[in-house]
């Protein structure tokens, strides 16, 4: 079974063809700047990558383009579209109505609608992609749906509950829904596998550390807490995000700037977090070579990151009562040595121990342990796959059609 696992912005359309035999990626690309001049498309195999502009005024025609070069005679990896068994699509939002993965139908792709004010720039272009995916594989091609929210719908609501007037929750479902639940479930399973324990056994700490960033609390397999909330802004300070702060903060600034509330929102959203902070970039890489260079912002930009993500950790291992392991993940986390060792120091009071060789070596694709083995809790990098999450999912569903 070959499953086609898609992931659509407003203006871009990632891909994955996953051999489901063998789990292996067939090829994978993305269509960029869709609806907008200079257009591109790319698309890279285990042989072979190729990049084209090429006019893509819209979704249907993104996908068209997908098709044309999976099918390629020179590059494409299937000979009929029908080798396709099915579309597994990434929705960002599924609100209080999806906890788990589904079938799509008219009802799903409606619901996936009326929950865009949650979601104003993904759940609109994740619903385009459905439609898009439909007209061009077909009615008889399965369509499924994998919620970024999902994972977290097991949070007891004094966990998602805002301290807001309870009309707002009933009227507009204003509580904490959490993210990267995709990636949080991959590494939280993978974790438990590496430790040769049962998830149900297991309380873990999960760390999603990226440009986009989320610390999950799990406990026996299922989320009890989580860091961002209505939406991804919440948390940590990000690449740009400002993450949690005092709510009057975005008042005193607004009247003081004389800002309407999307730009309030924009300035919270775009232009805070490391980029706020450290002036340079939102790229950790810039700001690690300005705080070598001496940019005391630059410093104190990383001095925040790491006691941020310390402190969550810290909250989590007393909500769950202890904790058996930690685990980091995405590009911060799977790539950032310095990241994860400073915020494990600040762990020392719970018994965490460094192994600081093998922190060092994991690095660029390279996983594995983190900790000692006398440390009191488990440090494990693990690479996060959400491609293969949503693949899974998708078979499970068409296997059981």
């Amino acid at each position: 079974m070959k499953i086609l696992v898609i992931n659509a912005g407003s203006s871009s359309l990632k891909y994955q063809l996953i051999d489901m035999t063998d789990e292996s990626v067939l090829a994978k690309g993305n269509c960029e700047r869709i609806g907008d001049s200079g257009s591109v498309i790319g698309y890279k195999t285990a042989e072979k990558e190729v990049k084209k502009e090429v006019a893509m005024p819209d979704h249907k025609v993104a996908f068209l383009q997908v098709k044309d070069m999976l099918l390629d005679p020179e590059v494409g990896v299937i000979k009929d579209l029908s080798e396709v068994s099915a579309v597994g699509h990434r929705v960002v939002q599924g609100g209080s109505i999806f906890h788990e993965s589904c079938l799509v139908d008219d009802k799903v792709i409606e619901d996936i609608k009326g929950l865009g004010p949650l979601a104003p720039l993904h759940n609109p272009a994740n619903a385009l992609g459905i439609e898009s995916s439909e007209e061009v594989f077909g009615a008889d091609t399965p369509q499924v749906v994998v919620f970024d929210t999902a994972f977290h719908s097991t949070m007891p609501e004094k966990a998602y509950m805002y301290a807001v007037p309870y009309e707002y929750y009933e009227k507009y479902g204003v509580r904490r829904y959490g993210f990267h639940g995709t990636s949080h479930r991959f590494v939280s399973k993978e974790m438990a596998n590496r430790m040769g324990k049962d998830i149900k056994d297991l309380k873990l700490i999960t760390c999603h550390i990226g440009n986009g960033s989320s610390i999950t609390a799990i406990d026996g397999g299922k989320v009890i807490d989580t860091t961002m909330g209505l939406t991804p802004l919440d948390g940590f300070m990000m690449g740009t995000r400002s993450g949690s702060l005092d709510p009057s903060v975005v008042t005193f600034i607004q009247e003081k700037e004389n800002l309407s509330a999307q730009e309030m929102d924009t300035i919270l959203n775009k232009k805070s977090g490391l980029l706020g902070i450290s002036g340079v970039s939102s790229d950790d890489r810039d700001i690690t070579a300005a705080e070598n260079d001496g940019n005391e912002r630059a410093k104190l930009t990383h001095e925040m990151l790491y006691y941020q993500i310390a402190k969550y950790i810290g909250s989590y291992y007393v909500a769950l009562g202890g904790c058996d392991g930690i685990v980091f993940t995405a590009g911060l986390g799977e790539n950032q040595p310095v990241l994860r060792q400073r915020v494990c120091d600040y762990l020392k009071c719970l018994g965490v121990e460094m192994d600081y060789e093998a922190n060092e070596k994991c690095i660029h694709g390279n996983e594995g342990k983190l900790s000692t083995d006398n440390s009191k809790i488990r440090v494990e990098l693990v690479a996060t796959n959400e491609e293969l999450v949503i693949a899974r999912d998708t078979k499970a569903i068409v296997d059981n059609m």
